[in-house]
């Protein structure tokens, strides 16, 4: 598969991909139905489910190319973490990032659209012992309300790596802890999506007429623009708030031209929302032409 790459305006978009795992739905939306699951298959089928019916889940960062910044969206998992959800992807996300032509060394900005451990992990690097920031060169941005929330909740109830993740990061004086609006360029900006985390922000890019919107974890699979209320209570900080954020979303960008790019979509990874008298669904982009496939994948990571 070549290296996923879009063009919004003079905005350019790269996946940096690290695994993609199939999960049972139970983990995904314990509240979900099996009868109304099977009506969405012919459209989640061959990209979004397996075989056997089990959603797939994506994990990658979105590098966005934007008036002479580099901007990474997310950071994965990282490396030197056991979490036994997730297989250890080793270092595919870092070569996967150079072979997109950039070096740790040329991020500008790093933005986490929330704190959970998959979203934050190659914020920092093991050098020795110790962890030190992966992207020197980079200012960090963390939602102001999302910082607050888990540092004011205490350790027990807090994203478990915010020590190893975050804190370091404050430590070199990288970090920068922003409203849920912030504008990063003319071009990308924050849009405030509260529920799966208290502070959790999604990103909009407009550029040139045209207009794509990356979801971070306001939408998990893409089954979720069909039935909005399917979450997780154990997953989401407040599922009801999770809901409406999605339906809010989904009332703007649906059947419009705006480019979804989800972050925990499997490839293709992009498309659009679109209604018809059956319902919503989502419509995968399908790359036909592309960068040379430089993609590398981790041995252990299969579909």
């Amino acid at each position: 598969m070549s290296r996923l790459r879009w063009q919004i305006g003079e905005v350019s978009i790269d996946l940096i991909a690290e695994s993609c795992t199939p999960f049972d739905r139970a983990f995904l939306c314990p509240n979900s139905d099996q009868a109304r699951f099977d009506r969405h298959t012919p459209w989640l089928r061959p990209h979004f489910i397996d075989e056997e019916g089990r959603l797939l889940l994506s994990i990658h960062s979105l590098l966005i190319r934007s008036r002479e910044k580099n901007i990474l969206v997310d950071t994965c998992l990282g490396e030197g973490f056991d979490f036994g959800v997730f297989p250890d992807a080793g270092n595919t996300f870092m070569k996967n990032l150079q072979a997109a032509g950039v070096d740790r060394a040329d991020i500008d900005v790093i933005l986490c659209t929330h704190l959970h451990y998959d979203h934050i992990g190659w914020n920092t690097m093991l050098e020795g012992d110790r962890r030190i920031p992966t992207f020197p060169n980079a200012e960090y941005l963390f939602a102001k309300e999302e910082w607050l929330h888990w540092t004011n909740s205490g350790k027990a109830d807090s994203p478990s790596t915010l020590a190893e993740c975050v804190q370091p990061i404050i430590d070199a004086g990288l970090a920068s802890f922003v409203e849920t609006d912030h504008r990063i360029t003319n071009e990308v900006e924050l849009e405030p999506s509260p529920g799966h985390t208290p502070g959790h922000v999604s990103v909009k890019i407009r550029s040139g007429g045209h207009e794509a919107f990356i979801t971070g974890d306001a939408i998990v699979h893409p089954v979720q623009w069909a039935e909005i209320d399917w979450g997780n209570a154990d997953v989401d900080h407040d599922l009801s708030q999770a809901i409406e954020a999605r339906r809010r979303i989904r009332d703007r960008c649906g059947d419009t031209d705006t480019l979804i790019i989800g972050t925990h979509f499997a490839p293709p990874s992009a498309g659009y929302v679109r209604k018809n008298r059956d319902g919503w669904w989502f419509e995968a982009r399908i790359q036909t032409s592309g960068p040379d496939d430089t993609l590398v994948r981790a041995d252990d990571v299969s579909r």
